[in-house]
């Protein structure tokens, strides 16, 4: 019986633990589900044609993280946490935010397709790897909100396997 309960209660904390270090570690305006814009620039701004081009673009960090658990032998063996940005079309952020639920939905449905083929074991961070995850989840959000969406990034991921 314990055994059976075992998954059930790695993926209660492990999603407790993201949830909570992701509302600890964001901003007040994203833990309170608003979209967050800041000005804030890490490096200055040049006078390229590159402006133009990046003016039109917005990011939108969605506000938490994603909980993956690896099953093997029916038991919880790791468990993968990953951050994703989408890239869109400026101004479209209140509407990725009003979908982030389905959108939410569907990336964990990619996310635990990628886990059950084993994409997250061994070396997951390849390049080819990645590129197969990247893809699948920019052609989810696509097909759910438009071409206005341009990319998925990844922008943490991390793996932590369970001892014993």
């Amino acid at each position: 019986m314990l055994r059976k309960l075992l998954p059930i209660v790695f993926l209660i904390l492990g999603t407790s633990a993201g949830i909570g270090a992701a509302i600890f570690t964001s901003p007040a305006e994203v833990a309170e589900n608003a979209p967050a814009e800041t000005d804030d620039q890490p490096f200055p701004e040049n006078t390229t044609d590159d402006d133009t081009k990046s003016e039109n673009v917005e990011f939108v960090r969605l506000n938490n993280q994603f909980v993956v658990p690896l099953v093997k032998d029916d038991k919880v063996d790791a468990m993968v946490v990953v951050s994703l940005s989408i890239e869109t079309r400026a101004g479209m952020s209140e509407k990725i935010f009003a979908h982030e639920p389905k959108l939410r939905a569907l990336f964990l449905r990619v996310l635990f397709d990628h886990a059950n083929m084993g994409g997250f074991r061994g070396a997951f961070t390849q390049s080819d790897t990645m590129d197969l995850l990247r893809t699948a989840l920019r052609e989810t959000a696509q097909k759910e909100m438009g071409k206005d969406v341009f990319d998925v990034l990844i922008v943490d991921i991390g793996r932590q396997d369970t001892q014993g």
